[in-house]
């Protein structure tokens, strides 16, 4: 039986971040175990038979922290990026509309403007006064009857695959921008667009391998292959006398554990954890994600040859965002200037039905009615991977599920952190998972509170700190 100090589940941002950080240290006794036969977990590119380069998570490289600056560097280099302006729209009404679509609805039809505008003026006039109870509530107070109804109900139906009633809205935050009826005013009245908002409007991205080519430097170049084991699960954990038992019928003691799979699926695989929590943790909700990468001969027309993503948030597309993926670095065609390439994502969930056999075609259809591509002659390239555990959804339980399940855990020394391990979609980008790792080993070794995971608000109002 082999013993380690600290055994690490998954080798994504998380389990890759605690690696690092443990090697920085100048800890050597630990391990990372990894089912799959590659290091990245849902932060992972491949590469098709035709020779496209496709993301199938994380697609953007922005930053809160400077460490995690630091490490990216370290990965890539100075000279391994590229970096871009983001440019970012709505494809609706027939017609590209800068984002945020909120601040940019004069580009809509004049009852589509009115509609919105009207709602937006309402809500100054008729404030709620009332906290609301539910995201969908949440969108009726912030932006009005019209703009629900044109952009915001539909679009994250399409994003989240569950109703926004069914979803709380703590997770917010940075992520959405709220309406100011005076600045909207303003940009109807002076015809200007207003494409400044956010803290992410600058990204980088490798220059060559997808994101997929950062996590592999990070596991290979700075951490070392002999930490880990990949092709190798764990099938189910004994708390007391701190065992893995894996699927090759190895078993790995420990003393303290870091799991990066979904705290519901870690939750089933604890001997003796009491059914009442199991029945919890059944509880949470996730979307699925389906990338459809798309490889096309010749170049984008002249009004994608800039664009970074669009939002499609009408029916008739599967797809609640389109990438053009060609643009984020040549290298991710094989024959770059005389091809290129658009990365769909779909959502999915029991309430939200994809027939994924039919879905390739399906896109190739809505991207030619959509006008992002001429003719299906075009199409060099299909690809197409579905991830059961897409999206971790902020439902209305959520939060208090997980005050159940982390403190039955950690009692155990057994800590669920990540993407799906700590279950909150707010601190779940790239460099929030790979510092929930780092955290987690500044708790067990320096005895440093964690931030990320116990204070998502706080984390994602600091920049590069």
């Amino acid at each position: 039986m082999q013993k380690v100090k600290y055994l690490i589940i998954g080798s994504g941002p998380t389990g890759l971040g605690a690696a690092y950080r443990l090697k920085e240290l100048g800890v050597t006794d630990y391990l990372v175990i990894e089912r799959e036969d590659y290091i990245g977990g849902l932060a992972t590119s491949f590469v098709d038979d035709k020779g496209f380069t496709w993301d199938v998570g994380g697609h953007v490289q922005f930053s809160h922290y400077s460490y995690f600056d630091r490490v990216m560097k370290e990965a890539l280099g100075e000279d391994g990026w590229l970096r871009h302006e983001r440019e970012s729209w709505v494809w609706m009404k027939d017609r590209f509309i800068p984002y945020p679509f909120q601040n940019n609805i004069r580009y809509l039809p004049k009852e589509d403007m009115w509609k919105c505008l009207n709602g937006i003026i309402e809500n100054y006039k008729n404030p709620s006064g009332k906290k609301p109870g539910n995201f969908d509530e949440w969108i009726q107070a912030t932006f009005g009857e019209g703009l629900a109804e044109v952009f915001m109900i539909p679009y994250n139906f399409k994003v989240w695959a569950f109703p926004a009633k069914e979803m709380s809205y703590s997770w917010i935050g940075e992520r959405v921008a709220v309406t100011d009826l005076q600045r909207v005013t303003k940009n109807i009245l002076f015809d200007q667009d207003d494409v400044s908002w956010g803290p992410n409007n600058t990204f980088q991205f490798p220059k060559q391998g997808g994101t997929g080519a950062i996590w592999k430097a990070v596991g290979e170049k700075l951490i070392g292959k002999d930490k880990f084991r990949l092709q190798t699960a764990v099938e189910r954990i004994d708390p007391v006398n701190k065992i893995a038992f894996l699927d090759n019928g190895d078993e790995v003691a420990y003393e303290q554990l870091l799991s990066t799979i979904p705290i519901d699926k870690l939750i089933q695989g604890i001997d003796g954890a009491p059914d009442d929590l199991i029945e919890r943790s059944k509880q949470l909700k996730h979307s699925s994600t389906n990338v459809v990468g798309i490889g096309l001969k010749g170049q984008p027309k002249k009004e994608l040859s800039t664009k970074c993503w669009m939002y499609f948030p009408e029916e008739n597309s599967p797809y609640y965002r389109v990438t053009v993926f060609s643009n984020y670095s040549p290298d991710n065609v094989p024959e770059p200037g005389r091809q290129w390439s658009l990365m769909a994502e779909t959502s999915e969930s029991p309430v939200k039905k994809v027939d994924r056999d039919r879905l390739v075609e399906q896109t190739i259809e809505a991207l030619i009615e959509d006008k992002m591509i001429e003719s299906r002659d075009d199409v060099v390239s299909e690809f197409h991977v579905a991830f059961d555990y897409g999206y971790p959804t902020p439902s209305l339980e959520r939060d208090g599920i997980l005050k159940d399940l982390h403190p039955f855990l950690e009692k155990q020394d057994i800590y669920s952190r990540g993407r799906f391990g700590a279950w909150k979609y707010e601190v779940s980008n790239q460099d929030h998972s790979m510092m929930q790792g780092v955290e987690w080993v500044n708790k067990v070794e320096l005895d440093v509170p964690e931030t990320t995971i116990t204070f998502p608000a706080t984390v994602n109002a600091m920049w590069g700190k």
